[in-house]
């Protein structure tokens, strides 16, 4: 009997997954008392497995590793990585939402790079202004790109040296053009690009199942992923932790539990005040803030 192996799980096709180890790749099925530890596998899981005596004899998968991170849409585990897609205008660029995406994947433990789309699209003095924005998220810690005309090959490659041993995810505004970038970054996915549905107000896109490509150096899902969010997926007491410019300065405010919203001697503030926060992300954030205080509470039947 084999012994059992470690490997990271990168396909997974009606039953079967499909495990990616430094020997090749093994097509396992799940045993039965995978069901007793209650997580379904994703791909992106690091698996305990039984292989056969050659990879493509398959074999079985016994158990999932300890996961760092795992998202529903796309169906994802153990991501590092998020190339965050905004677009300059159609849609319209919009700080708000991305602080909401940036607030979720701080929840997530998912690293965000920032990705500008639709350069093209918009007079320079109105670019120059969300490259001045952008500035200031790449001193709190998210780096940005964008090039014009867009899709300049010296930006790509400069965002493919982000892959190297990262798992990268893809996600942002409905429309941004998610699918296109993926294509331009990793030729050979030809992910379909849609048309926005104007109704709706969401794109379509057709992958139903997702993969994980070698690409540069690292690995990446053949899905651009969610487009939207409900609202932030945070609590009230947390939505603090979840903005990485306050987490610094916290220590210095006089309240251990402050809340940067009505409590004196705040260091937030007084960063605020000073013009080393942003004024966009704080105002943000008092009206997610205010949002999760209005939120009523959900109680599970």
């Amino acid at each position: 009997m084999s012994e059992t192996q470690v490997g990271r799980i990168i396909r997974q096709i009606s039953g079967f997954y499909d495990i990616q180890t430094a020997s090749g790749v093994y097509r396992t099925r799940g045993r039965g008392k995978m069901r007793q530890q209650k997580m379904t596998p994703l791909v992106g899981d690091w698996a305990e497995f039984i292989p056969g005596a050659t990879p493509e004899e398959g074999g079985y998968l016994q158990r999932i590793l300890s996961r760092q991170n795992a998202l529903v849409r796309p169906p994802v585990a153990n991501i590092d990585q998020a190339i965050l897609v905004v677009a300059a205008a159609e849609p319209d660029f919009s700080l708000n939402l991305l602080d909401r995406f940036l607030v979720y994947l701080e929840g997530k433990s998912i690293h965000a790079v920032i990705y500008l789309t639709k350069t093209d699209l918009v007079p320079a003095t109105r670019l120059a202004e969300i490259e001045a924005a952008l500035e200031g998220y790449a001193a709190i810690g998210y780096r940005s790109f964008m090039s014009t005309p867009p899709f300049a090959e010296e930006t790509l490659a400069a965002v493919r040296a982000t892959f190297v041993e990262r798992l990268t995810i893809f996600t942002g505004q409905t429309g941004a053009g998610k699918s296109t970038l993926i294509n331009h970054l990793v030729p050979g996915l030809t992910l379909a690009t849609g048309e926005i549905s104007k109704a709706l107000n969401r794109g379509r896109h057709t992958t139903r199942t997702t993969e994980l490509f070698a690409a540069a150096g690292g690995l990446v899902a053949d899905t651009p992923g969610f487009s939207s969010l409900g609202l932030l997926d945070v609590s009230l007491e947390t939505l603090r932790d979840r903005f990485p410019e306050f987490v610094a300065l916290a220590s210095a405010c006089k309240f251990r539990g402050c809340q940067h919203i009505n409590e004196p001697q705040c260091a937030v503030k007084a960063a605020l005040a000073e013009g080393t926060v942003m004024t966009s992300r704080y105002d943000d954030y008092v009206q997610f803030h205010t949002e999760l205080a209005g939120q009523r509470p959900t109680y599970r039947k």
